[in-house]
């Protein structure tokens, strides 16, 4: 399959690093020289060197009539939009375009894309907006992702003493009927898929897969029911993700935005519900400023400034003063690993998050709600089994699956069930798939 990708900045540079994993014919196109030759060398792709003033023979040198998949990914929203467009007319099969304007995602505005030949349309601070509000509804886990509405849960805990199920091995704990089962551990740097005889101790980062009846059990389990749920809330930077959170928030969720630019404050006023939002001008990462907005009853703390290191170093500070849930947008990669390990909470990155988006889009089998886990380089996706299909054809137990690969769960009529050795795939079930250290391509052959 043929990919180009126009913008070699964070969230070019992460799918092309993705993609080349499994293998594609990738070409990056940018006119930054010195970011194209980064990404040369940690990926196998072609890079072209290329203004935007001349696209056209651009995207003929990138073979573009024969693309399956075009991406435009630059700081430019019209620019992608323009591009996508031209792509297709040229031969281009798939378009996708990043825009940062929220108007750009009205869905008649989207079909009206879509008739002019962009076949996606992806919005990073929706995606990111998504995450965020959806982990303020689990305080006690770092992250929370849910399969077909919820039918299913994968919860990412850091587990603390406390936790019931510490320094036991698995054969002694799980059986084939228990509701919820590990499929990961981060311990360290390194991931482990774990077998029998492994057992989670104190530190540990653990996904577990379990149903949406059992998640309420799972708070008590883990050690975490002194968790609070999320009333009251505290954001450190107005900007647009900031703004599709608070537009999106339960009932019942409060939250004060702390912004430093007044004409944005302004702003503000006029795009959020006041009666629930107090925009408050002045730095949320002042102690005093937080102490005077009595940051000691809010349950949740949430930093998206555009600087990493203010966001790590407010998370901390919001911790130290007692805040249970605290929530950093982390826009610079490099940034991932030193936050995970100062141990501040939930990590967004828009990047990631937008470039799992759009890589599902490049799997042939049917696949959506796939993410990368970058805590545990990992993916994780939703397949659908179809008649016929290698997976339906014998139970777990006998399907010769990669072993760094874990079917978490299935939806089948409406419910949600885990997997286990004796489980048998029927055609139209929902697969959940955790893949670690295998191409989750090389999954798809079992769907399709």
């Amino acid at each position: 399959m043929k990919v180009i990708i126009v913008g070699a900045g964070a969230i070019g540079a992460h799918l092309a690093d993705l993609f080349s994993k499994i293998r594609q014919d990738i070409v990056i196109i940018d006119d930054d020289e010195e970011k194209l030759e980064r990404i040369q060398a940690d990926s196998d792709l072609m890079t072209i060197h290329a203004s935007s003033n001349t696209p056209i023979k651009s995207l003929k040198d990138a073979g573009v009539k024969n693309a399956d998949l075009f991406i435009a990914v630059t700081r430019d929203e019209n620019l992608n939009l323009s591009l996508c467009v031209l792509a297709k007319s040229m031969g281009a099969r798939q378009t996708v375009a990043k825009v940062e304007n929220a108007e750009f995602t009205d869905s008649q505005i989207v079909n009206s894309f879509k008739a002019a030949g962009i076949s996606s349309i992806i919005y990073p601070d929706q995606l990111a907006a998504n995450d965020i509000v959806n982990g303020l509804q689990t305080t006690w886990a770092r992250q929370r992702w849910e399969v077909h509405g919820g039918l299913l849960t994968l919860l990412g805990i850091k587990l603390r003493n406390g936790c019931e199920i510490l320094n036991q091995p698995f054969k002694d704990i799980f059986k084939p009927d228990s509701p919820y089962h590990v499929v990961a551990i981060k311990r360290g740097t390194a991931t482990i898929i774990p077998t029998g005889n492994d057992m989670l101790i104190e530190g540990d980062y653990a996904y577990f897969m379990t149903t949406k009846e059992y998640v309420p059990n799972m708070k008590s389990i883990m050690g975490k029911s002194h968790y609070p749920d999320v009333k009251d809330i505290i954001i450190v930077g107005g900007g647009k993700t900031a703004v599709r959170v608070v537009n999106m928030l339960p009932s019942g969720m409060r939250a004060k935005i702390f912004e430093t630019d007044t004409h944005r404050c302004e702003e503000l006023i006029e795009l959020v519900d006041t009666d629930r939002v107090m925009i408050i001008n002045a730095d949320g990462r002042s102690v005093a400023n937080l102490l005077e907005e009595n940051i000691k009853s809010a349950q949740a703390f949430i930093a998206l400034t555009g600087n990493a290191e203010a966001n790590i170093l407010a998370c901390l500070t919001a911790k130290q003063l007692g805040v249970s849930k605290t929530i950093a947008m982390i826009e610079n990669m490099d940034y991932m690993d030193i936050a995970g390990n100062v141990d501040i909470g939930t990590i967004i990155n828009k990047q990631a998050l937008t470039a799992s988006h759009i890589y599902q889009l490049l799997l042939n089998g049917d696949v959506r709600n796939m993410r990368n886990l970058l805590t545990v380089n990992a993916d994780v996706a939703e397949f659908t089994a179809h008649p016929g299909s290698r997976i339906t054809r014998k139970r777990v137990r006998d399907l010769d699956f990669p072993v760094e690969a874990e079917l978490g769960g299935i939806v089948r009529g409406g419910k949600g069930l885990l997997v286990n050795g004796n489980t048998l795939i029927e055609p139209g079930d929902i697969v959940v798939v955790f893949c670690h250290g295998t191409e989750i391509s090389r999954i798809e052959k079992y769907f399709i």
